[in-house]
C-alpha cells in the first residue's frame, strides 16, 4: 500500500499566535460562537483533512490570552460538530489526572456513536501549574505520578470499552430481548490509583473504541505513548530532532508488538504564507508587533512550573543559569528542556524567545509561498521525520484558508494526499488496523482484576 500524508486541524481560538486574537485577518466570532468551530471544520473537512483536534486546558489564564482561556470545553464542541460534518475525524482532549475513567469512557464512546465512527481522545496528564487547586487537591501533581495514574486510567478505560461488545445488543421485539447479559461482563480493575467496577453501559462504538492520541515528548510519556498511542502529537524546532523522535517511538512501539504503521508520528507545523516569501514574513511581524512581553513571560513561567523570569533583563543573551533545571520541573517537562537549550545554543535573548515562542509554542514555523511551504512538508514526510503533520495556523481562519486551497493540492498533485476520504471513520483515514485484530496489551502490573466493592 503507498504510504500517504495524514493532515490534521489543530484549531486554536483565532490562531496559534499568541497575538492572533488582534490581527485584523482573524476571525471576527466570539470564541464561545459555536459558527467559529463549524466554518474551520468545513474548511478542513473540504480539504480531506484526517481530523480536527481540539487542545484542552484546566486553569483560567492569568494574562487574558485566548487559547488558554474563555474557550468551551472540546467534547462539547466536537459533539455540536459531529452533526454539522460527515467524514472528518474529531478528536479531544481529556485529562487522565482530573477526570474518572467511567465518565470518560461513556462520553467519548457517545462521541464516536454520535459521530459514526470518528472521534478520538488526545490522552494527557494536565501540566499546567495550579490545575490541582481547581480538582479539590492541595498541590499539583507531581510528573512521575501524573504518568503512573496515566497508565492506570487508560488501562481502565480500554477493558471499559472492551466490556460491552456492539454484538451484545440483540434489540429483538419478536422473543422480548433487547441485550445478551452473557456478552457483558464488569472489568473489575483495581489499580493503586484507579478503580471501576464496569461494566460500561455504552456498547462499543463504531470503531470498537476512540483512536488514541497523546503528545508526551518526556522519556516517561515517549514509553507512555509506544504502548498507547495510535497518533502522536509532537512539537519539534528541527528536522534532525523529528528524525531522533520518530524512530525512537517507533522503536519503543515495537517493544510491544506493534507494527510501525500502527502508530503515526504527526509534528505540528505553523505556517505562514503568501504569494511571495517576502509578503509571507510579513505575516509574522505584524503578529510580532501586536505580542505582548507580559504574556509572553507568563507563559514561560506556567511551562517552567509557575518559575518568575522578571528578573532577568529583556535584552541581554540568555544562559542556562537563568533557567530553572528542567529535570526538576513538574509541568512540561520536555518542552521546558527544549526551550532552555534552544535559547542557550541560539544565543537568544529573553525578548528574542519570547518572539520565537509567541508563533508555536516550540513547533516548527514555516515561511514563504505554497510551493516552499509544500517542499519543507513533503521533506519531513519522505525523511523519515514524519507521518503527517498537525497543522497549526498562524490566523485563523486565513492563513488556514490558503493552506487548505493552496498547499494541500500541490500535496496531491505530489501524490502525498487523498483526492477523496476512502473510509468513514478516523482509524480508516489514519490506515490503522481494527480494534478487534489488536488484543490488550497486557496490564502494566500495577492494575489488576479484582473485585472492587
Amino acid at each position: 500500500m503507498t504510504r500517504r500524508l495524514h493532515l490534521n486541524l489543530f484549531l486554536m481560538a483565532r490562531g496559534h499566535h499568541e497575538a492572533a486574537w488582534r490581527h485584523p485577518d482573524s476571525v471576527k466570532h466570539a470564541l464561545t460562537d459555536l459558527d467559529l468551530y463549524i466554518e474551520a471544520a468545513a474548511i478542513a473537512e473540504a480539504a480531506k483533512f484526517d481530523a480536527v483536534f481540539l487542545a484542552d486546558a484546566l486553569v483560567a489564564s492569568n494574562n487574558g490570552a485566548p487559547g488558554s482561556t474563555g474557550t468551551l470545553e472540546p467534547l462539547t464542541v466536537l459533539s455540536a460538530l459531529a452533526a454539522r460534518t460527515r467524514r472528518i475525524g474529531l478528536i479531544g482532549t481529556a485529562s487522565t489526572t482530573y477526570s474518572l475513567p467511567y465518565t470518560l469512557a461513556r462520553q467519548f464512546a457517545s462521541l464516536d456513536h454520535l459521530s459514526q465512527g470518528r472521534a478520538g481522545w488526545n490522552i494527557v496528564t494536565s501540566w499546567l501549574p495550579l490545575a490541582g487547586a481547581n480538582y479539590g487537591l492541595a498541590e499539583d501533581v507531581s510528573h512521575s505520578d501524573r504518568y503512573a495514574i496515566a497508565e492506570e486510567f487508560v488501562e481502565a478505560v480500554d477493558a471499559l470499552w472492551r466490556s460491552f461488545p456492539a454484538d451484545a445488543i440483540l434489540d429483538d421485539r419478536e422473543s422480548g430481548r433487547f441485550v445478551d447479559p452473557s456478552r457483558v461482563k464488569p472489568v473489575n480493575y483495581a489499580g493503586s490509583h484507579v478503580r471501576t467496577r464496569g461494566p460500561l453501559n455504552v456498547p462499543a462504538s463504531p470503531q470498537g473504541r476512540p483512536v488514541y492520541v497523546q503528545a508526551g515528548q518526556s522519556e516517561t510519556g515517549r514509553a507512555f505513548a509506544g504502548r498507547w498511542a495510535e497518533a502522536i502529537f509532537t512539537a519539534h524546532l528541527t528536522k534532525e530532532s523529528a528524525r531522533t523522535f520518530y524512530g525512537d517511538v517507533k522503536g519503543r512501539a515495537a517493544a510491544y508488538g506493534r507494527r510501525p504503521n500502527d502508530i503515526l508520528i504527526l509534528p505540528g507545523i505553523s505556517a505562514a504564507i503568501g504569494s511571495t516569501k517576502r509578503e509571507a514574513e510579513r505575516v509574522w511581524e505584524e503578529l510580532d508587533a501586536l505580542t505582548s512581553a507580559d504574556v509572553g513571560l507568563s507563559r514561560l513561567s506556567a511551562r517552567f512550573g509557575g518559575h518568575d523570569f522578571t528578573s532577568v533583563p529583556l535584552d541581554r543573551r540568555l544562559t542556562a543559569g537563568d533557567f530553572p533545571d528542567p529535570e526538576k520541573v513538574e509541568a512540561s517537562k520536555s518542552r521546558a528542556m527544549g526551550y532552555s537549550d534552544m535559547a542557550v545554543r541560539e544565543g537568544l535573548t529573553l525578548r528574542q524567545l519570547l518572539r520565537k515562542l509567541a508563533g508555536a509554542r516550540g513547533h516548527f514555523t514555516a515561511t514563504g509561498t505554497p510551493e516552499e511551504v509544500a517542499d519543507v512538508v513533503e521533506d519531513w514526510f519522505r525523511t523519515g521525520a514524519a507521518d503527517g503533520f498537525n497543522v497549526m495556523p498562524p490566523i485563523m481562519h486565513s492563513q488556514f484558508t490558503l493552506f487548505a486551497e493552496e498547499v494541500v493540492p500541490l500535496l496531491r498533485k505530489r501524490g502525498l494526499f487523498r483526492e477523496d476520504y476512502e473510509g468513514a471513520t478516523l482509524r480508516s483515514h489514519f490506515g490503522l488496523r481494527d480494534v478487534s485484530e489488536a488484543p490488550p496489551l497486557a496490564r502494566s502490573g500495577t492494575g489488576k482484576a479484582a473485585a472492587v466493592p
